[in-house]
């Protein structure tokens, strides 16, 4: 039988190309992996007080005291709130130039549990407002990192702390190493639930996963509508709880209301009839997230024929504050294109299970994400875990995101590069410690800001 010829979209013939795992090999010629742990502020680097100003801009500004406050609270809270300013930093760390599909957000609050279209339970990476193609490190590094300022805050010692970021690269390598020996298909479809944590050796974890489980199981539209919502002559209303949730003006809402229809096109057609036996009842303005405050965010009021509520949200997606350091770093910038499209495509291509009412639309000309609000959402804080849960906790995360990359980047070729040996486990570590420390010094010099009264801030909202 003849070679039948190469088609566009599938991998090509094994002899027109290298092995990506002699390609990963190869790579480490040329990226050392102890070169990882390399990291020292550049003369161009930010005031973290003129960061946090910048990545303000374009947010409704009667909310940034809230943003700032929030950052506040601890270096790990301001880690959370600084995806810019450490997409800098990493611009000029060392690349392997292996591009993946990456949240851009990893840090270790970015991760949780979800129910999926049958209500079961999913743990995975729950945040993708800065996702975009990118390098695969820059999430190990920035999980790392969180790491190491979640076990200080929890009051746990450095040791611990850098075994925790050390053995979160070390799951990452070794579930990219199983997920590169697995047929593709099953690689593909590996779901997040208890075999995972089986695998990542996070049995200490065990106790605290079930106790955020059963939490997560009664965190619904229902029960948050209840909360939110009264009664009226017609239905059901949002109640105002400033200044987390507000009411609207109604052309406000109606406009919110109306891009519910572009929305509807943005989803599989095999739900619409499912959207049509709910009526849109009410719009109202809710504050979420750390990193998200002062954007626009809507919740959406539907209600079925018997009056049980499904919430929507409705939230501003700007462009990923890691665009420019990707550009430089060697990564092209996509064609233009509806930011919240990215967002919501970026959040399927990692996750194996996402909201299957996941969509985008557009209100007033800006950009949205749409998605179910307390979809049976739980998530674990990592700066409350004991010393031996946050390296089970590690370690788990780690395998999360290797799963994660693994859709848009072969495993073989990244699997190849980290290798059998530790020597990328020491040197993110390394690399995390050291950015810990700078995250640290960050976070003093905003709070040394705010009670200079140099920039505003809201604490305990």
């Amino acid at each position: 039988m003849s070679r039948l010829p190469y088609v566009p979209g599938f991998a090509r013939p094994k002899a027109e190309g290298g092995s990506p795992k002699a390609e990963g090999k190869a790579l480490r010629e040329r990226v050392p992996r102890t070169a990882h742990a390399e990291w020292t502020a550049g003369p161009g680097r930010p005031d973290a007080v003129a960061a946090v100003e910048a990545s303000n801009a374009g947010r409704l500004p009667e909310l940034t005291p809230i943003r700032v406050g929030r950052m506040a609270a601890s270096p790990f809270a301001f880690l959370r709130g600084s995806a810019g300013l450490m997409g800098h930093d990493l611009m000029d760390s060392a690349v392997t130039g292996i591009g993946a599909q990456i949240c851009g957000d990893a840090h270790a609050a970015n991760f949780g549990l979800y129910g999926d279209a049958r209500g079961e339970l999913v743990i995975d990476l729950n945040d993708f407002d800065e996702t975009l193609h990118g390098p695969w490190e820059w999430d190990v590094k920035r999980l790392a990192a969180s790491l190491v300022l979640a076990g200080r805050e929890a009051g746990a010692d450095e040791p611990t702390c850098r075994a925790a970021a050390r053995d979160a690269v070390g799951s990452y390598r070794h579930t990219m190493r199983l997920l590169a020996r697995m047929p593709v298909a099953e690689a593909w479809n590996a779901i997040a639930d208890e075999r995972l944590v089986s695998h990542a050796d996070a049995r200490e974890l065990v106790g605290t996963l079930e106790r955020v489980a059963e939490k997560a199981r009664r965190n619904t539209s229902a029960r948050f509508a209840a909360k939110a919502t009264e009664k009226t002559d017609d239905g059901r209303r949002f109640v105002d709880a400033p200044p987390v949730l507000r009411r609207l003006p109604d052309g406000e809402a109606a406009a919110v209301a109306l891009s519910l229809g572009g929305y509807l096109g943005t989803l599989p057609e095999d739900l619409l009839p499912l959207t049509a036996r709910y009526e849109v009842q009410d719009v109202a303005f809710r504050v979420v997230g750390t990193g998200s405050v002062g954007l626009r965010s809507y919740v959406v009021l539907l209600l079925d024929h018997r009056g049980e509520p499904l919430v929507l949200q409705v939230k501003e997606a700007r462009p990923s504050v890691l665009l420019p350091y990707a550009e430089k770093a060697g990564f092209a910038l996509p064609p233009d294109g509806h930011e919240g499209r990215r967002v919501v495509l970026g959040q399927q291509r990692m996750q194996v299970v996402s909201d299957v009412l996941l969509g985008w639309a557009t209100v007033e000309g800006r950009p949205y994400q749409v998605r179910q609000f307390r979809n049976r959402k739980g998530s674990v804080d990592p700066a409350a875990l004991a010393p031996d849960e946050l390296d089970d906790y590690a370690r788990l995360t780690g395998a999360l995101l290797a799963r994660a990359h693994s859709h848009t980047a072969d495993p073989r070729l990244i699997a190849a590069y980290c290798g059998k040996s530790t020597a990328l486990d020491e040197s993110v570590a390394t690399f995390a410690h050291t950015y810990a420390n700078r995250t640290e010094a960050d976070h003093e010099t905003l709070i040394k800001a705010i009670r200079s009264g140099r920039i505003p801030a809201e604490t305990g909202v």
